[in-house]
């Protein structure tokens, strides 16, 4: 029972080696409720990152989040847990393509879009998304299709609106005056 050498409040400095690397096992089969919740403290981790600027960990954590979500399953889910579990995949996805936008692969972020698309072809999020990432690459004809769309589920957003109108002004000729 003697005191320890080190004082109470000083600073103290590991050194860890790694030994082994080893690839995760595969995935168990997990409870609907337990998937739901996993994904969902995962995202949440990725929108802390997120909100902090480190978008490389965000998307790890996005990621994360899909692959609890769309593990395998102990029991099939109820129709209000598939539909929770959907919505989630969705709000990933986006958020996949937020952090994929943020480190300048539009691609991928457009993978991303096309991906939530495919699971609820009415978001508004991943429309405008969709929308403003094909006007980026210059495919205007096909930007304007996906923002219309976005524009009848959401009348009133100013940034639709605003996205359609820059898209108007540069396939609109030059004035001659």
């Amino acid at each position: 029972s003697r005191e320890p050498d080190v004082p109470p409040e000083a600073p103290l400095l590991f050194e860890v080696t790694l030994l082994e690397v080893r690839d995760g096992l595969d995935p168990q089969p997990l409870p609907p409720a337990v998937r739901l919740r996993l994904g969902s403290q995962r995202r949440e981790r990725g929108n802390f990152h997120f909100a902090r600027g480190d978008f490389a960990s965000a998307l790890r954590s996005y990621r994360l989040s899909l692959r609890a979500l769309d593990g395998p399953a102990a029991a099939p889910p109820g129709p209000e847990e598939e539909e929770e579990l959907r919505e989630q995949r969705v709000k990933c996805l986006n958020n996949c393509a937020a952090a994929e936008l943020k480190l300048g692969r539009a691609e991928e972020a457009l993978a991303a879009c096309e991906a939530a698309l495919r699971i609820s072809p009415d978001n508004g999020r991943a429309l405008l998304r969709r929308g403003q990432l094909l006007a980026e690459q210059g495919r205007d004809a096909e930007a304007a299709v996906v923002l219309r769309r976005a524009l009848e589920l959401d009348p009133a957003s100013k940034v639709i609106h605003t996205e359609l109108s820059r898209l108007a002004k540069r396939q609109s000729p030059p004035s001659s005056t």
